[in-house]
């Protein structure tokens, strides 16, 4: 006679003293006939964001359809493909100065997200709209312990404009909960890890003393563990093994950057303990935090900032000492032109390993890769001329058909891709900011 025990419950976490772990979606979680069914796995939304434009020669295909040939600044992009869509022509009109004073990335920035136009202030009055993110979110209600996570490099800017006559919160992240509520963006990845595994600890001498000790959460759930991977089959005590490898990795090398001294940017702006002293590194310990968090399943939505828009970090380590956002304004100057194609490329091998983190991630008989829709973009085209009617967007997933480049009718609002995102999310909207109509591009087998 066989036994069939219970599907085990999706908010199972292991506990111990102090601690708390999220389990990452295990087959035990469904009933046997579900268990190999892709469809009955959980949709996510990961947004991707590179500030301060970019060169669009190197960036744009010439060719349409499944042909095309990935231009300079894509061509990190090859091994994946077959899972990204490059659609070009989109805009967002609500960009437009519509009667206010000149800027770019004040208005731009917090409509890319939001396909909302920003209220012209520097003061607290700010106002812009709700962001595609955080509908999705809505709608999934409590289904996870975590909304959503933003993630980001920078810290944010809290005084004064940074933008001519527009308040840094248009500038510090892309997430909008209300339309005069912005998301704060976490960018110190021991503050990232704490929140979705919490220790207990919330003060700097308590966090100090852990890294001192070199603890784990794992040594606090050990036995809680070992109790539950006798409940397991041989595949959900694989992944379950493989997820907390993962964990003790990451915790090993925030442990690392947060017992080292503090750093200086270029800007000579003091980082806060737990920030690595190298880009690259920081980068991809926020991206491995951002996949274990989907991994867990403690959100299903997430954005990363690249760079706060605005950003002036310099790139000595691929060769360009000058700062990003004014070679962003390079004047057509050749030189200049090459050493921001630099940094677009920098950023997008970034955004590659973002995508084989998700594809090398199993969910079940797929990848984490297989159900997200990921969006990749920036707020504006050509930054030279703060062009946000032809924007740099790239899409990926296995939730819409990739290898293939499309181009849209030249001032399609961005927002009909987020209303048509939100739709193959399972969100039943029939409007999202300024949109006219879900963008077919996406959606089109």
């Amino acid at each position: 006679m066989r036994v069939i025990r219970p599907a085990l419950s999706r908010r199972t976490v292991l506990r111990g003293a102090g601690a708390a772990m999220a389990l990452p979606f295990l087959e035990a979680m469904m009933p046997s006939a579900k268990a190999a069914d892709l469809s009955s796995r959980p949709k996510r939304l990961q947004v991707f964001y590179s500030p301060n434009g970019m060169t669009m020669p190197d960036f744009l295909p010439t060719a349409t359809g499944a042909d095309y040939v990935l231009p300079s600044s894509l061509q990190p992009l090859a091994p994946h493909r077959e899972q990204i869509a490059v659609i070009s022509g989109l805009g967002h009109p609500q960009a437009a100065a519509m009667g206010d004073r000149p800027a770019g990335h004040g208005r731009s920035c917090p409509a890319f997200l939001t396909g909302a136009h920003a209220k012209q202030t520097e003061g607290p009055d700010i106002r812009a709209g709700v962001s595609m993110d955080q509908v999705f979110a809505q709608h999934l209600g409590d289904a996870t312990p975590l909304a959503s996570l933003e993630l980001g490099i920078d810290t944010a800017s809290l005084l004064g404009s940074c933008d001519i006559n527009y308040s840094c919160a248009y500038t510090n992240g892309i997430s909008w909960l209300t339309p005069t509520v912005p998301l704060p963006v976490e960018a110190n990845p021991r503050a990232v890890f704490e929140r979705l595994f919490g220790d207990g600890d919330t003060d700097e001498a308590g966090r100090l003393a852990q890294l001192r000790r070199q603890s784990s959460i794992l040594d606090f759930v050990m036995d809680d563990t070992r109790r539950l991977s006798g409940q397991l089959g041989m595949e959900d005590k694989r992944k379950l093994d493989e997820y907390l490898d993962a964990t003790r990795a990451i915790e090993k090398r925030i442990q690392r950057s947060a017992a080292s001294p503090a750093t200086t940017q270029a800007a000579n702006l003091q980082q806060p303990a737990g920030i690595p002293d190298d880009f690259a590194e920081h980068v991809k310990l926020m991206i491995d935090l951002q996949v274990l968090a989907m991994q867990a399943d403690v959100t299903r939505v997430g954005t990363f900032m690249i760079g706060r828009e605005l950003s002036n970090r310099t790139y000595p380590e691929i060769g360009v000492p000058d700062s990003h956002h004014m070679l962003s304004h390079h004047g057509n100057n050749p030189d200049k032109m090459a050493q921001l194609a630099k940094i677009n490329r920098y950023h997008m091998e970034f955004f590659a390993y973002y995508l084989q983190k998700m594809k090398d991630t199993r969910d079940g008989e797929a990848s984490l890769l297989d159900r997200t829709l990921v969006i990749r973009g920036s707020a504006f085209g050509d930054s030279n001329e703060h062009d946000y009617m032809d924007l740099p967007v790239i899409v990926a997933g296995g939730l819409v058909k990739g290898g293939r480049h499309s181009r849209v009718e030249k001032g399609t609002t961005m927002s009909n891709l987020m209303l048509a995102g939100l739709q193959t999310l399972g969100v039943p909207a029939a409007k999202f900011g300024d949109s006219t109509a879900p963008l077919r591009e996406l959606t089109d087998a």
